[in-house]
């Protein structure tokens, strides 16, 4: 009986791991007979599994969605996965670090002993890396609306929101009346939330920060549309107006690069902000704990650099190509004569 258990167990994981599983082969997987499989499928179906037989010669079997949520069953391997994605997950929308520590909590609680000795090894500490770049938290209200109107295609009703999170009153210089837009794509690049939408007033194309977005569902159903280029990527980080700020940095510099938007997005640093200018130039604004280090940054693109801002930036690209100037007078610097 105790065998019968654990292989049962064992079948119900594998089936949850992937979409559809040949009878064959997960007879060979369990290293039982076909006719075995077939005993423990219809066993877990009495425990209201949803298995579905698919037939013909591509068939097997699939573990469907039920009306109910029967217990889950994660192997170790897949729950040690678990544990340590809930730890190291982005903290990028509002209030989900709380919803991650009680998931984790809940899958510790019903861990055996040495998967959870396991996992206790692999606890983690979070320490913040300069060069993490997440935008604020969305809340996730927010954030369940507008994948919900994408998954579904409905009109959203949108208002933009300050960078603090903060609504515009009307006369303001930044206040923009509620806008009707079709939510096409839910994008996540350098840390961030983009939605690709149709706005339906300017009849354009637009990627918003999620984050700056104040959604009301509709009910009013769209087609999709073809999106222009037919790339998402490539379409995301060649906008030039998706509503980003530089990430807070103690130096902050720009400067126009021989380089389509396109190019110089896919490689700048998350929290740049990468400014199309026409088919061959852009500018490109980031951030780095040195004035040399932006230099250092803007010389990886190696591409013509033009109108740099500020006078600072200016004075350390100076000092940058001086000190490279004494390097190559005075040859390979592991010589010891040098």
């Amino acid at each position: 009986m105790a065998s019968t258990s654990r292989r049962a167990l064992r079948l119900l994981s594998l089936l949850g791991s992937r979409r559809q599983w040949p009878l064959r082969e997960l007879a060979t997987r369990l290293g039982v007979s076909e006719r075995t499989v077939r005993r423990d499928i219809e066993t877990l179906r009495r425990l209201d599994y949803p298995i579905t037989t698919v037939h013909g010669p591509d068939g097997g079997y699939r573990l469907g969605a039920g009306h109910t949520l029967p217990p889950l069953l994660f192997d170790d391997d897949q729950a040690l996965a678990v544990a340590v994605a809930l730890q190291t997950a982005p903290s990028t929308v509002f209030g989900l670090a709380d919803d991650a520590a009680r998931a984790l909590a809940a899958l510790e609680q019903v861990m055996p002993a040495p998967l959870r000795a396991a996992m206790g090894a692999l606890r983690l500490t979070r320490l913040q890396n300069y060069w993490e770049f997440s935008a604020p938290p969305i809340d996730s209200t927010a954030l369940t609306a507008v994948g919900a109107a994408v998954h579904r295609r409905h009109v959203l009703v949108t208002e933009t929101l300050r960078a603090d999170g903060s609504r515009p009153e009307p006369g303001d210089d930044d206040f923009l009346p509620a806008r009707r837009i079709e939510p096409h794509h839910l994008v996540v690049w350098a840390g961030r939330w983009y939605l690709v939408a149709y706005d339906l007033a300017d009849q354009e194309w637009r990627v918003c920060r999620v984050d700056r977005l104040h959604p009301r569902p509709t009910t009013r159903r769209f087609t999709a549309r073809e999106l222009p280029g037919g790339d998402l990527a490539q379409y995301v980080m060649s906008s030039h107006d998706r509503g980003d700020t530089t990430a807070a940095w103690p130096c902050t510099g720009s400067a126009r690069l021989r380089l389509p938007a396109g190019v110089v997005a896919r490689w700048a640093p998350g929290g740049s902000v990468v400014e199309h200018l026409d088919s061959e130039h852009c500018r490109l604004t980031l951030g780095a704990w040195s004035w040399a280090g932006i230099a250092g940054i803007l010389a990886t693109f190696d591409a013509e650099l033009t109108d740099l801002r500020p006078r600072e930036l200016v004075q350390a690209c100076r000092r940058l190509a001086h000190r490279w100037a004494v390097i190559g007078e005075t040859g390979d610097s592991d010589d010891p004569a040098h």
